[in-house]
C-alpha cells in the first residue's frame, strides 16, 4: 500500500538566498516540488534590518576578530515567518554547539508539517537569539562551512527523501546507509566484467533470498570495517548515530 503523500513546508532565513536555487530545483529536491509535497521559502534576513544599509551584523563586545549577527533582524525576521502560516514551524538554529544531526533526527523532523531554520554567518549569532527563540540547536558535523547554507541544504534534502510520495521506488529508501543502522554493502551493475573485476556470482543467479543474505552480510561487515563506532554506540546492534548518506556538514562558529 503506497503511503498517502502530504507537504512539508520549509523556511529558511538566510543572508544569501540565492544559493538554495540549484539545489532546489535538482534532483529529488525538484521533484518533491514539482509534487507538491515539498514546499520551500526562502527569506532574506537583510529585509528586517534597522540599517539604511541593510546591515545586519557588527562588531563582538569584548573584542576579537569577525563579525557577529545582531539580534534585532534575525529575531523580527523569525517572528515574522513564523507568523506566515497559523501553525508554527519546529524552530532550528544551525549551529556547531548543537546536538549532532543523524539519520534519526532526519526521520523525526520528516514526521513535522513545518520547519523552520535559521542560517547564520560570520562569528555567528547574537546569544540572546537562542535566549529569546529557544530554537532547537543542530550542527551536521565537526568540521568548518563558510555559512550555514549548506548544512541547510543537506538537512532539507536528507528529510526529503523520507516523505512519502517522493523517491520514486518506496523500497530504495530503506537500504540507505543509516537507514537501518548499517552501511550500505557494495552495489553492482552492468557490465557484468570490468577490468578484470566481476560482479559476485550470486548477484546474477536469480535468487532473491540468497542476494538478500549476501547484502545483509556486506552491510555488517562493511560496518564492522569501516565504522566500528555504529555498533558500539547501541550496544552491538550499529544503530543510527550518522547522517544519511554517510556525509557530514558544517559551518563556521555559530553558524551551522
Amino acid at each position: 500500500m503506497v503511503a498517502e503523500a502530504r507537504r512539508l513546508r520549509v523556511d529558511v532565513l538566510t543572508l544569501f538566498p540565492e544559493v538554495f536555487g540549484p539545489f532546489l530545483g535538482s534532483s529529488i529536491l525538484g521533484i518533491a516540488r514539482e509534487k507538491g509535497i515539498l514546499e520551500v521559502h526562502c527569506h532574506d534576513i537583510r529585509a528586517w534590518s534597522r540599517d539604511k544599509h541593510r546591515r545586519v551584523d557588527d562588531r563582538p563586545y569584548g573584542g576579537g576578530p569577525g563579525m557577529v549577527l545582531r539580534p534585532e533582524p534575525v529575531v523580527e525576521a523569525t517572528e515574522a515567518v513564523q507568523a506566515m502560516e497559523a501553525e508554527p514551524g519546529e524552530l532550528i538554529l544551525l549551529t556547531p554547539q548543537g546536538e549532532r544531526y543523524t539519520q534519526a533526527i532526519a526521520r523525526e523532523l520528516a514526521a513535522r508539517k513545518r520547519l523552520v531554520m535559521i542560517c547564520g554567518h560570520y562569528e555567528g549569532v547574537d546569544e540572546r537569539v537562542r535566549l529569546l527563540l529557544k530554537p532547537r540547536e543542530i550542527s551536521v558535523g565537526d568540521y568548518v562551512l563558510t555559512g550555514g547554507e549548506p548544512a541547510a541544504v543537506a538537512i532539507v534534502d536528507s528529510v526529503t527523501r523520507l516523505l512519502p510520495g517522493v523517491l520514486g521506488d518506496p523500497e530504495s529508501g530503506a537500504a540507505d546507509s543509516f537507514q537501518s543502522g548499517l552501511l550500505q554493502g557494495p552495489q553492482y551493475t552492468r557490465p557484468a566484467e570490468y577490468r578484470g573485476l566481476g560482479v559476485p556470482e550470486v548477484l546474477k543467479g536469480g535468487d532473491h533470498q540468497a542476494v538478500a543474505a549476501w547484502r545483509a552480510a556486506e552491510a555488517r561487515r562493511r560496518t564492522a570495517e569501516r565504522r566500528p563506532d555504529l555498533g558500539a554506540r547501541t550496544g552491538g546492534s550499529p544503530g543510527d548515530r550518522a547522517t544519511s548518506g554517510g556525509e557530514e556538514g558544517a559551518s563556521p562558529p555559530e553558524t551551522r
